[in-house]
């Protein structure tokens, strides 16, 4: 064999054993990034919503809707009846106009799965695109998963008042709004029974729904009175919940209650949920609500809780305002406020941020905030706390603020990062037997 041939023999080997070196380093690249991809997705955007659904729907676009009686200009109508038993089917569809419909009756029968029917409303009883509904007096009811009573969905405006709204069903809220609808209901009576089917519900994109007087109830799992991706205010009404939260936040989104008496019996557990509460505050970064900072306010009302937690804070930013409400824990073993870290986000970075400014406010019940969480505590105009803060001493950081007319009551040694009281000599701050520790030193 010539010389020059066995070189390019050698050189050919070389090159050889070079590309598969190469080949495998690049598969194994490729690999890792494959695996690091799908450990985020599972971390930090699979969907741990409270109502359960699925956050992979198409786009609105490409959504239709079909009515069995459609509305599409201006219309009046008094006793009509208002029926479909085909799934994807909304018993009455508006999709234009200003129409008044009086005493009417409206069922609604037949199954719907998928998003479809939560984000953009194909299987509900009502469903107002375009135009304006206005819907007095009558009844509302629905027997089929996913079918919800009222829905108001994009430029959809619905005027509601004196009506019966009963669902039974999972999946299937009362009155309900998405992809910024409008909804006012007026003394309405509205009752679910089924799972995920919260009587006052949005989803994702939101919306504005007000609320003034009724009574509305929950009965299933994972059915809070209020499930908020919105900015939902009610007023004047009676709230129960007889296995869920009262009210669910998620996401840079609000709840206001004004003269509200809610009463919440956390007793059941869904799949997404870890502890009992009555107010849960969250970011469950599936996509269906904002990030950023919620709120919860309650003025002039009455909270029961008879299990768990009054309120719990996770994996986002929220600011709590308190006035002048009586709020009874039932439960000893609840605390008043939770901020903690739970199973939504990503560990490390999932805790709460809270400001909760309290105003001519009672509160009773301990305080936990975890190491990754922090709390800004503010009383005035005569507000009072009695209870442990941070009694672990695990907070990241506790800032509590007292006007001279407010007092703390401590029932245990408790934990905090500083301390700003109007009264210098914390004669306003009933100790009890107990130490304060303010940035690790006793101040009594």
């Amino acid at each position: 064999m010539k010389k020059s041939t066995i070189i390019e023999l050698i050189i050919i080997i070389l090159l050889v054993a070079v590309l598969g070196v190469l080949s495998k380093f690049t598969i194994d690249y490729l690999n890792s990034k494959s695996s690091s991809a799908s450990d985020n997705s599972s971390s930090e955007t699979k969907s741990e919503r409270q109502m359960g659904n699925n956050p992979n729907q198409g786009s609105s676009s490409n959504i239709s809707h079909t009515g069995a009686t459609e509305i599409s200009s201006d219309t009046t109508s008094s006793g009509e009846a208002y029926s479909s038993e085909t799934g994807s089917e909304n018993a009455l569809l508006v999709t234009g106009g200003t129409s008044t419909i009086t005493n009417a009756t409206i069922t609604k029968i037949g199954d719907d799965s998928g998003d479809n029917s939560d984000f953009y409303g194909t299987n509900a009883a009502v469903l107002v695109k375009e135009g304006t509904l206005n819907i007095k007096g009558g009844t509302v009811a629905t027997n089929g998963s996913h079918a919800n009573g009222i829905f108001a969905y994009a430029n959809g405006i619905i005027n509601v008042s004196d009506t019966v709204i009963k669902t039974t069903s999972n999946n299937s809220g009362a009155i309900m709004v998405t992809g910024g609808g409008t909804l006012t209901a007026n003394n309405v009576t509205a009752e679910t029974d089924g799972n995920s089917s919260a009587p006052i519900r949005s989803d994702r994109g939101g919306g504005t729904l007000t609320v003034n007087g009724g009574t509305y109830t929950s009965h299933g799992t994972g059915s809070p009175v209020i499930y908020s991706t919105a900015d939902i205010t009610v007023n004047n009404a009676k709230l129960t919940s007889t296995a869920s939260e009262g009210v669910v936040v998620e996401g840079k989104n609000s709840v206001t209650l004004n003269n509200v008496t809610m009463e919440a019996t956390n007793t059941k557990l869904n799949s997404n949920s870890e502890t009992y509460k009555s107010i849960f505050i969250y970011q469950s970064m599936s996509g269906d609500a904002e990030v950023g900072t919620s709120s919860f306010t309650a003025k002039e009302s009455k909270i029961v809780n008879n299990k768990g937690d009054v309120i719990f804070v996770t994996n986002t930013n929220t600011v709590i305002e308190l006035e002048n409400n009586e709020i009874i824990n039932n439960d000893s073993t609840g605390s008043f406020l939770k901020i903690a870290a739970a199973k939504w986000g990503t560990s490390g970075s999932n805790g709460g941020t809270v400001t909760l400014n309290a105003k001519n406010q009672k509160m009773e019940g301990n305080i936990e905030v975890d190491n990754i969480s922090t709390l800004d505590l503010s009383l005035s105009n005569g507000s009072g706390y009695t209870g442990t803060i941070n009694g672990e001493n695990t907070a990241k950081s506790i800032k509590v603020t007292l006007d001279s007319n407010s007092t703390l009551t401590l029932t245990g040694d408790s934990y905090i990062t500083s301390l700003s009281n109007s009264v210098t000599d914390n004669s306003n701050i009933n100790f009890n037997g107990y130490k304060l520790y303010v940035n690790g030193v006793a101040i009594n």
